[in-house]
């Protein structure tokens, strides 16, 4: 299929696509004529770099789920280098939480302190 299939069918732009082969994750095969070919497989690992890219991971840390494909394995994320990926992204993730927790922990303290002194104030002014 042609570029302009591909992003049809993965609901992406040609433009993305380029660059996605700029990057050499999603590299094409060229017909006589220079346009660019795709197959299934290419449909496959734009499918995983959509999913993982929507997951938060960056358009480099899905390098190792294409290769994964392109190796043959029935899924990108059953290679070791995609499985640290995952380990790594995960990591990032929980501690992500834990500075959202220590926030909320002090936004809620602060927000205590501040109703409760509105409230003295309120009582100290009848």
């Amino acid at each position: 299929m042609r570029i302009g299939e591909l992003a049809e069918r993965a609901g992406v732009s040609t433009r993305a696509l380029r660059h996605y082969e700029e990057l050499g994750l999603l590299p094409a095969a060229r017909s006589a004529n220079g346009y660019r070919r795709y197959d299934e497989e290419h449909l496959r690992a734009l499918v995983e770099i959509r999913t993982l890219v929507g997951l938060g991971l960056s358009l480099e840390e899905t390098r190792p789920f294409v290769e994964c494909l392109r190796a043959g394995h029935p899924t990108g994320g059953s290679c070791a280098d995609s499985i640290a990926v995952y380990r790594s992204k995960l990591a990032e993730v929980d501690a992500s939480l834990a500075r959202l927790g220590a926030v909320r922990a002090e936004l809620a303290g602060q927000l205590e302190r501040a109703v409760r002194a509105r409230c003295e104030f309120t009582l100290e002014e009848t």
